[in-house]
């Protein structure tokens, strides 16, 4: 009974947060809550509000209005390393990587392990941040046979599988992911889809915004569904179809013929 209690207990929860822009009302009034062991799907039309409500959850938007619950806290983060250094890792769509640097380093980026430090000049135990780079790499099941190879030497799908190593690493609260497997191809998608469920077997919780409702569907407990600039709703996988799904991001009746088309 613990162990349910625990795996149930909320990790993210807002409540009424709302962004303008101006009199552009990106975000509007958006109740939302993530538990422990969900992986939830933010779904939506370009301009729908979802990175605007991503943005805000990270530190990297200030609200207009609202308030943002946090393991327990009302939190008011400042900046996205005020988000991360309390458990929220962010795997942008970009990657956030740098090219120039190996595996370990990017593994590792902002959060080195020094043997000392002098002024500005720093010494780093090489050895210690590849041994714990290879134990993250393996929790998430994620093989990459030379840890000093340059990231931008790498495919898309390899790299990927770096940003969500780290993130999985640190960030051991919270994970959100942009458009995880955009411009991937079939075999690289499918990894990222495996360490995905993986994440969840760990019951890491996990933040998706995607457009691939087959992914959404195979990967996610619940979908929240926004509409110009709202949660419409948020539904449970196993309770909905695809058509169902669309009917809400366009506002359309589901039997349309450009519910289907959309599909």
């Amino acid at each position: 009974m613990a162990t349910s209690t625990k795996q149930n207990e909320i990790i993210l929860k807002t409540v009424g947060l709302t962004k303008h822009y101006g009199g552009v009302r990106a975000l509007e009034d958006a109740n939302f809550s993530i538990s422990k062991n969900e992986h939830i799907a933010i779904v939506g039309d370009n301009g729908a509000g979802k990175s605007t409500f991503v943005r805000s959850i990270t530190g990297v938007e200030k609200p207009t209005s609202g308030k943002i619950y946090f393991n327990g806290k009302e939190v008011n983060f400042k900046s996205p390393t005020d988000a991360r250094v309390n458990g929220i890792e962010t795997v942008y769509q970009n990657l956030a990587l740098a090219d120039d640097l190996d595996v370990t380093a990017n593994i590792f980026l902002g959060r080195e392990i020094e043997f000392f430090r002098l002024g500005p000049l720093s010494w780093l135990n090489k050895r210690a941040m590849k041994k714990k780079s290879l134990d993250l790499l393996a929790q998430t099941g994620i093989k990459i046979g030379n840890l000093n190879q340059i990231v931008a030497s790498m495919s898309g799908g390899q790299r990927q599988c770096v940003a969500i190593s780290r993130a999985a690493g640190w960030g051991s609260k919270l994970i959100v992911m942009d458009e995880p497997t955009a411009a991937l191809g079939i075999q690289e998608t499918k990894k990222v889809e495996e360490i995905i469920i993986n994440l969840k077997d760990r019951n890491i919780p996990v933040i998706i915004i995607s457009h691939n409702l087959r992914q959404v569907f195979n990967l996610v407990d619940k979908i929240a569904v926004f509409r110009q600039g709202r949660i419409i709703d948020i539904v449970k996988t196993n309770e909905v179809s695809g058509n169902d799904v669309v009917a809400l991001i366009t506002g359309l009746d589901k039997k349309n013929k450009e519910v289907n088309e959309y599909i």
